[in-house]
């Protein structure tokens, strides 16, 4: 498998709190199980073997989930980032501890839809782009919104809101270097991704289906206990 796959779990999980007080965000669960491990067997039955996981606010609870990763059928090493200083600053963490580009970048608060990830890697095979940003129909308005051109990204941020970013990139060895010279804090893989399509590169719009993910308390329990949620209950 020609890309790492590199999974930031290190994030404060402002938006959860209370909850991410006490758990990490990855470990919170989703049908019942912890997303990252739903995350993890998914990266294996993609094809991959081995995986960074990028740890930070309450690492401990990550670290002993994924432990060596064989649980999960995979080699899993992880990596800390001490201060929550953005997307781009995990990934060079990862980076400096001997991941090595084209990578799968993921975050760990995501259930992808099943065998997504998989097309997605056999989508990426054989293109020669500087990278890929997985991309979804636009939902929430808080999601960041893409503008889309013949199969390739064409803005981030912006107006259009016919897709919204989904928490996949792959990034190619150029633009995993430009990571390291984004300005900041925080340190963003965006800002480095519209650095390129400004440029002239091409990054690939992978679309992808439908996704769930824990941004609110409210998700846990939307996500886990639906019978609570329906009507006359």
């Amino acid at each position: 498998m020609n890309l790492t796959p590199v999974v930031m779990a290190a994030g404060q999980g402002t938006r959860l709190r209370p909850l991410t007080e006490r758990w990490a965000k990855p470990v919170l669960p989703i049908d019942g199980r912890p997303v990252l491990a739903t995350l993890l067997r998914e990266l294996a039955a993609a094809g991959f073997e081995e995986v960074t996981v990028v740890t930070g606010h309450l690492a401990e609870q990550v670290e002993a989930l994924v432990e060596d990763g064989s649980s999960f059928r995979l080699r899993v090493s992880t990596v800390r980032q001490p201060e929550a200083l953005g997307s781009a600053d995990a990934v060079v963490r990862a980076l400096d501890a001997g991941a090595l580009p084209p990578l799968l970048v993921t975050a760990a608060d995501t259930v992808f839809l099943r065998g997504d990830v998989g097309r997605l890697v056999a989508s990426w095979a054989g293109t020669s782009g500087a990278g890929g940003l997985g991309v979804r129909t636009a939902g929430r308005a808080d999601e960041t919104p893409v503008r889309v051109e013949n199969g390739l990204v064409a803005e981030l941020g912006g107006a259009s809101h016919d897709y919204a970013a989904a928490p996949l990139w792959i990034l190619g060895e150029e633009l995993a270097d430009a990571l390291r010279s984004v300005p900041g804090p925080p340190f963003e893989i965006a800002h480095a991704v519209q650095e390129a399509i400004a440029a002239g590169k091409e990054v690939l719009a992978l679309q992808m289906g439908p996704m769930r993910d824990l941004t609110r308390p409210a998700d846990v329990v939307r996500h886990n206990f639906p019978y609570l949620l329906s009507e006359g209950e």
